[in-house]
């Protein structure tokens, strides 16, 4: 039988099957090979981008010109730290504030806060006192000016002489007294605080011995004293005419800001440095590292960045000296040079100013529950890390600064980071502060203290504790 002939189908010769099958091999080890090719540089080029930073620059746009420039700082690579721990050490350049550091926020925000409750009203003649080592007196003097009000500021006298000049540039009124214990009634806060109730106080003509206080208008916080000089029955009168609440508004005020118990020190950063972090690391941070001396910036920025993502680290720097590191590791306030006889200074004993203190503050109780580790930082490391970072990155810092960027090594240590691990810190203020001390190699000669950047080549060096 035979079959039609559109049914015959004559199969391929077996030389021409082998080419079939090598040509349908090939074609699939060349595709998956250009996938896999393709799939790789993919790879490397979103490893290269979440490594690095694009260089883009500043967006300028027209018709805009803002009221204050307090806060949005850059966030800044510190390129010589990053690439020999293998992570990305990143620093919040609080030191372009108009005032020069991190308490530009701070400031500006208490006395907001005090305008918004009506406790202060701008160009009336009120004054703001406070008591502080510096930089903290330095943004009030700043904000102060720019909103009309007087300053006076209250610090101990061996404090950078670059910080008193500041303050006297700026037109504050200035009062150094020796450091004291705050227990005692001539410690620098409790000062400010008297000044404070005491503002407005005139000799009464038939008693030019006798001084009368400013009378007290009651607030929300303890801690934060306003008085006013308008007469004694205005000041009580709880039913005022409109009239007489546009007077008393406008009779002069002194204000106790009190930034170590003041809340709004904390809020500065809750609502500021924290979202500020959280925006312009896209969410990604592994870990925060702050010092403390009011324990503001550890606490707003550091409670605001848990709320978004629980696992964040967040580490304290804390200088010789200073009981904060004891508190948090072992739940005592004390320090091994509070020892009797041992202590040089009566607040704490080191060359580092702006962190560090011996007592439980208000911002800091705050901060206690969120912190997870704390980590000792040395004189000598402070003072090699600031130089170490002149010679790398050209970065010319104050000593809070460069305590928190030796806390990230020794952070990054513990941890075994090494895969591009986020960590985030505060660059308080520039060395500009503290040429008298702090940049001085003859004072820390005479003080012990050797400059040796070796310390931080040694820091970076020894192996991961994990």
């Amino acid at each position: 039988m035979h079959l039609p002939r559109f049914l015959l189908i004559k199969l391929p010769s077996k030389s021409t099957n082998r080419y079939l099958f090598y040509g349908v091999l090939i074609g699939l080890a060349v595709s998956l090979t250009t996938t896999s090719v393709i799939d790789y540089f993919r790879q490397r080029r979103r490893k290269r981008e979440e490594l690095t930073f694009e260089p883009r620059p500043i967006e300028l746009r027209s018709d805009e010109v803002v009221d204050g420039v307090v806060g949005n700082t850059p966030l800044v690579r510190i390129k010589s730290l990053s690439e020999a721990l293998g992570v990305e050490i990143l620093g919040k350049a609080e030191f372009m504030n108009p005032g020069g550091s991190v308490k530009d926020r701070v400031a500006l925000r208490m006395i907001e806060d005090a305008e918004e409750r009506g406790l202060l009203h701008p160009y009336t003649g009120s004054r703001i006192f406070e008591g502080t080592v510096g930089s903290t007196g330095i943004s009030i003097a700043t904000i102060a000016r720019a909103k009309g009000y007087e300053a006076t500021i209250i610090m101990p006298d061996d404090v950078a002489e670059e910080k008193v000049n500041a303050l006297l540039a700026l037109g504050a009124q200035v009062e150094r007294v020796r450091p004291a214990s705050i227990v005692d009634k001539k410690q620098f806060v409790n000062l400010a605080r008297e000044r404070a109730k005491n503002f407005g106080s005139e000799p009464d003509p038939a008693h030019p011995y006798d001084k009368h206080r400013g009378h007290l208008i009651p607030t929300a916080s303890s801690s934060v004293i306003v008085t006013t000089t308008a007469d004694e029955a205005l000041a009580d009168n709880a039913l005022m005419s409109p009239k007489e609440e546009r007077e008393f508004a406008l009779k002069p005020r002194g204000f106790f800001a009190d930034q170590f118990e003041n809340r709004s020190n904390y809020y500065a950063h809750y609502d500021g440095t924290g979202p500020e972090i959280w925006r312009q690391t896209s969410g990604w941070i592994d870990a925060f590292v702050s010092g403390a001396g009011t324990g503001g910036t550890i606490a707003g920025t550091g409670q605001y960045l848990k709320t978004k993502k629980q696992d964040i680290i967040v580490a304290l720097a804390d200088p010789e000296g200073s009981g904060l590191y004891n508190k948090v590791k072992y739940g005592v306030m004390f320090d091994k040079k509070e020892a009797e006889g041992t202590k040089r200074r009566h607040q704490v004993d080191t060359v580092v100013e702006g962190i560090g203190i011996n007592r439980l503050t208000h911002n800091f109780e705050l901060a206690l529950p969120i912190i997870d580790d704390a980590f000792r930082v040395t004189d000598a490391e402070a003072v090699a890390m600031s130089r170490y970072l002149v010679q790398h990155d050209g970065l010319f810092l104050g000593s809070s600064s460069a305590c928190n960027l030796v806390t990230c090594i020794k952070l990054v240590k513990k941890m075994g980071w090494s895969s591009g691990e986020r960590v985030v810190t505060i660059l308080c203020d520039s060395g500009t502060r503290h040429y008298s001390k702090f940049w001085n190699d003859d004072y820390l000669a005479k003080a012990n203290i050797p400059v040796d950047m070796g310390i931080i080549d040694r820091l970076l060096a020894e192996p991961s504790r994990k």
